[in-house]
């Protein structure tokens, strides 16, 4: 008989102690991340052999030294207890620079330094200058054009759908989908109104906010989120929570959406039926929702669907598009999330594919499901999209069978 006592501890453990190694290395990423957003374009700027006069060099560092020391002070104040949007955009703003900026100073630091020296491209000091200007002309070009791109309406996204299960009666069913609004220290009433405009023009049959609304409390951003109220739907206007929303009492935004004239799919469905064929239409709260510790807030998929034919095609609404595990376990012919941005400033995207199992746009997942992501309507925090564009979605869904013509 073997005696296994003394290996199966040991096995058990490793996980164990595996996790709890990343788990301290992460508690240091908050305080690392901003030396790095800072130290390396001041090293790749002013110290990588461009030999500046020395007051360009002080001056340069000064800078560099007060965004380090700025930008988490500002970030805290505009998003921590206190919440002051003055604060919250210049810390917002320094933190989507300081990225880009960031980013290429190690691409332009390393590539472009490589092909002048193998080009034979003047002296060790003329490249770090070429280099040094080439980031700095980058940067100033993508924030601008990146500021423009989040603050324009979205460009509508067209495209059909086809649900093997759907009832031909639905052929051609319009579904409008907003997400990720993200209302905050910004004040966009102005571009939210515009937003609803847009919307409006789709003329479609059911119109869907996958969550993330705002930041901040409905009371506080209320003005911002008001014109949704203006909203045209021919069949119904359906939301889901997003994980801000369990930012900023959840339950605010549920009852200000309610009373704007959505109906809050929390953990519940509607049936939508034309032409004899039925579509259910179900939503669930975030998956952050439960350790939020608001009472009845968590993601349900079972309850969303207690009660429906388990043959009709299902619509699900979700956040995060990572629950769609959960929805191709039961079967679900399509969710609808938002969450990622696509990544938002490039190229922030491959950080979003660790969490998530898809960036943007259409995916298969299981035997059935269909899974849509949204880069979004708005933006969070840094008010730049950099080859991330925002977008309102138009889903046309398609049967199989086409409608019979009378």
């Amino acid at each position: 008989m073997t005696d296994t006592s003394d290996t199966h501890p040991v096995e058990g453990r490793a996980p164990v102690q595996r996790q709890s190694r990343l788990q301290r290395l992460m508690r240091y990423v908050p305080l690392i991340a901003p030396v790095l957003l800072f130290a390396v374009p001041c090293w790749v700027l002013l110290y990588g052999g461009q030999h500046w006069p020395l007051p360009a060099t002080l001056l340069g560092t000064a800078l560099f030294v007060l965004g380090l020391v700025g930008m988490p002070f500002a970030m805290a104040r505009g998003h921590g207890r206190r919440q002051q949007d003055r604060a919250a955009i210049i810390g917002d703003t320094l933190l989507g620079a300081s990225w880009v900026l960031f980013t290429w100073s190690v691409l332009f630091g390393v590539l472009l330094r490589l092909v002048l020296t193998v080009a034979g491209v003047g002296e060790s000091q003329d490249r770090a200058r070429i280099v040094a200007w080439a980031v700095l002309g980058v940067t100033a070009a993508l924030l601008g054009w990146g500021y423009a791109e989040a603050r324009r309406v979205p460009r509508v996204r067209r495209l059909d759908v086809p649900l093997p299960r759907l009832g031909p009666g639905l052929d051609g069913f319009r579904v409008a989908l907003i997400t990720d609004t993200h209302y905050g220290p910004l004040d966009r009433a102005r571009w939210s109104a515009r937003v609803c405009e847009t919307v409006n023009t789709l003329e479609a049959d059911l119109v869907c906010h996958t969550g993330d609304i705002a930041d901040g409390t409905a009371a506080r951003r209320r003005a911002q989120a008001a014109p949704l109220g203006t909203v045209r739907a021919t069949r119904a206007r359906v939301y889901v929570t997003g994980n801000h929303e369990y930012y900023s009492e959840a339950q605010g935004w549920v009852d200000l959406m309610d009373e704007l004239g959505w109906q809050p799919l929390r953990n519940r469905h509607l049936l939508l039926e034309n032409g004899g064929d039925t579509l259910v239409v179900a939503g669930v709260d975030d998956v952050t929702a439960e350790s939020s510790g608001l009472a009845g807030h968590r993601a349900h998929l079972a309850g969303a669907l207690n009660g429906t034919d388990p043959d009709l095609p299902v619509l699900l609404l979700a956040h995060q598009p990572k629950f769609v595990d959960q929805a191709a376990a039961a079967g679900i012919d399509l969710q609808l999330s938002g969450h990622t941005h696509g990544g938002q400033i490039w190229p922030f995207h491959h950080l979003v594919r660790l969490d998530q199992p898809a960036l943007a746009g259409l995916s298969h997942h299981g035997t059935r499901t269909l899974l849509y992501t949204s880069r979004g309507t708005g933006f969070w925090g840094p008010p730049f999209r950099v080859f991330a564009p925002s977008e309102i979605t138009l889903l046309v869904l398609r049967s199989p069978q086409p409608p019979t013509c009378p």
